[in-house]
């Protein structure tokens, strides 16, 4: 075993955050990390793995979703896990992270159901950040107890903060002390409910100012101009429509009262984790394993997910719903999840993977 370990990251989005802090304690440690994006550049990657290197897989969807058809998706499944299984007899390291409870973008889901099977049965080590995630999980997958490792999802610190104050930021949008800026961040895409959150902010009623919606994000699978006249008459909303520049996302931040999440699905969000980071109370749906991991923080509320849109603004209207919460309740969340801390037992894991012995290669 090689005393540099390598470590490759699949697939390795650049621009995303939760990456790049997950590697700091591990580069800092000497780990060589490689990157891959498309299904061609982890072929040409997964050779120069050997003994004591580690293939961490993140998102599965470039893999057989991204194929030209289901054939080919037969074809990439093969092959893929022949290259996992050559991995192990060449005493690489598998470490997978799982995200989603399936790939938002699903072409062929039986073959990634088989997929997530193949995985998960030659997986050294699985990474879930919400600890449920084993049950979530079940009638798809059975993840292996002595495999599963919690990790949580960092928080943002320091990653987008430009310096900017609330007020400030609020005064960029128009806003008055007494609007109550309801913000929704992030891809706009069908699954996260964006619909719901629009109308609800049509009949949420408010005795302490004005509702004001802000919506900031591309929109995928949809045209911009549905999303614009959707918004119910009467309604203020401050809206854009495009990727949000990492500079200017604390600007959309700082301003906002609450961040709602009205998603369909969800297994993990790091929108709720950037939320604390900035102190944004939050409302998520009312799902049993985001009460597991979220239940007890006093700045988290749940909509009701058979009515969603009359559950989300029967919260918005309430006065009451967050005024107990404090600056000291973010604090104590945030403070176990800093960056450097969550990355850190990354770090120790990726040392607890190239230390144990090697599994079976039968």
């Amino acid at each position: 075993m090689r005393s540099v370990a390598q470590v490759l990251v699949f697939p390795a989005y650049r621009s995303n955050p939760f990456l790049n802090m997950l590697g700091l304690a591990p580069r800092a440690a000497g780990y060589r990390f490689l990157d891959a994006v498309s299904w061609d550049g982890l072929l040409r990657l997964l050779p120069s793995l050997q003994d004591g290197d580690v293939f961490h897989l993140h998102w599965t969807t470039p893999i057989l979703q991204r194929a030209q058809d289901r054939a080919a998706a037969e074809q990439r499944l093969t092959r893929f896990v022949a290259e996992l299984d050559g991995l192990r007899l060449r005493g690489v390291r598998l470490l997978w992270t799982v995200h989603n409870r399936l790939p938002h973008e699903l072409a062929f889901r039986e073959l990634e159901v088989d997929l997530m099977r193949a995985i998960a049965d030659r997986a050294d080590a699985v990474h879930v950040m919400a600890p449920d995630t084993p049950t979530v999980l079940s009638d798809i997958v059975r993840l292996d107890p002595a495999t599963v490792r919690v990790l949580p999802h960092p928080s943002y610190a320091g990653i987008y903060d430009t310096g900017i104050t609330r007020e400030q930021a609020r005064a960029s949008f128009g806003l008055e002390d007494t609007d109550h800026a309801t913000l929704f961040m992030g891809q706009i895409r069908p699954y996260k409910g964006i619909g719901e959150l629009i109308a609800a902010s049509g009949t949420a009623q408010r005795t302490d100012g004005d509702l004001v919606l802000l919506l900031a994000g591309a929109v995928a699978e949809a045209d911009p101009d549905e999303i614009r006249t959707a918004i119910p008459a009467g309604v203020r909303a401050i809206l854009d429509l495009a990727f949000i520049d990492d500079g200017d996302m604390d600007r959309w931040l700082r301003a906002a009262d609450v961040m709602v999440l009205p998603y369909r699905a969800i297994l993990n969000s790091g929108s709720v984790h950037l939320a604390a980071t900035f102190g944004i109370p939050v409302i998520l749906p009312d799902e049993a394993h985001l009460r597991e991991q979220f239940g007890e923080e006093p700045w988290v509320a749940f909509f009701d997910t058979r009515d969603p849109a009359a559950s989300i603004a029967e919260l918005l209207s309430d006065t009451t719903l967050f005024a107990e919460v404090t600056e000291a309740d973010f604090d104590r969340f945030n403070r176990e999840i800093s960056p450097f801390r969550v990355s850190r037992r990354y770090r120790m894991l990726l040392d607890e993977l190239r230390g144990w012995p090697e599994r079976s290669r039968a």
